[in-house]
């Protein structure tokens, strides 16, 4: 073999041995990464947090110490956003992103939010005076095991909402509650102001839900069915209205018009809700 032909087979080898290196290969992740987010109050609430799966193993006790600090999940800490100013089991707790750590124990769990977000499992280097805030829950025992680690959001209201953590066997919940009244209120106010484009029907929706001064709901709504004579949850929202100020008479009337409309759209929906709405009124006479 000549010379030049054995150069060419080494650059050749070379090459070959260079992008083998550095070829990655690509497995599923054992405990995947997961980002979930809810809207909730005038915000939202995100988490981002990896799922490690039970395996036949014995979590809590076990995998997961009781009484130790757990990073709530795998790999890096989970970490949870905060999308406006709330409270957390009744505590307050500013905007913004914090790593979510837990301490289990038999009959109560330590929910903790750090503000070092580079800790990650390292929890050797935990330092309390890190902590935001501190809130103790009681875990409860589930019915049907879940495999893998999974966070949840549940009971979900306008102002209220539960961040589950579930896991084997055992579910830890704890609440969050968000102050949004004085906001939509002034909100409201700040809409109404213009002379055209008020939000009329979002304005008396929010004041019949809040349960507001109804008269002036009614007035809204009026003006609402003025610019959407054929929006029948538009009427029905009116009916809703009128059956609240104990008009039973005004709410038939106004029920009846809006399951015209429905029936029109073929929406049973609104049908069935004004059928029962109807039924209410006349029990009221």
């Amino acid at each position: 073999m000549n010379f030049i032909k054995k150069l060419q087979l080494s650059i050749l080898g070379l090459f070959l041995a260079s992008n083998m290196q550095a070829q990655t290969l690509k497995t599923p992740a054992p405990s995947p990464l997961q980002t979930i987010k809810q809207n909730f109050g005038l915000g939202e609430i995100g988490i981002e947090y990896s799922r490690p799966s039970a395996k036949g193993r014995v979590i809590y006790g076990d995998v997961v110490a009781f009484g130790s600090i757990w990073r709530t999940g795998a790999n890096g800490a989970s970490k949870i956003t905060i999308g406006e100013d709330t409270k957390i089991e009744g505590n307050p707790i500013a905007a913004g992103t914090y790593a979510l750590y837990t301490m289990p124990g038999k009959d109560a769990w330590d929910i903790m939010f750090y503000k070092d977000l580079t800790l990650g499992g390292n929890v050797g280097d935990y330092k309390k005076e890190d902590e935001i805030l501190r809130v103790s829950v009681k875990p409860t025992a589930l019915t049907q095991k879940v495999e893998t680690f999974t966070i949840n959001f549940a009971d979900i209201t306008a102002t209220t909402c539960n961040v589950e953590l579930l896991w084997d066997q055992t579910r830890v919940a704890f609440k969050l509650t968000t102050e949004i009244d004085a906001k939509v209120m002034k909100s409201i106010e700040t809409a109404m102001a213009p002379a055209d484009k008020k939000p009329y029907y979002s304005a008396a929706s929010y004041y019949y839900d809040n349960n507001k001064d109804m008269k002036q709901a009614l007035e809204w709504i009026d003006k609402a069915v003025e610019l959407n004579p054929k929006a029948y949850w538009v009427w029905h929202l009116k009916a809703k209205i009128q059956l609240k100020l104990k008009d039973a008479k005004g709410a038939i009337e106004t029920a009846e018009k809006s399951k015209a409309l429905a029936l029109e759209d073929k929406d049973d929906a609104y049908v069935k809700n004004n059928d029962k709405l109807i039924a209410e009124a006349k029990g009221m006479k």
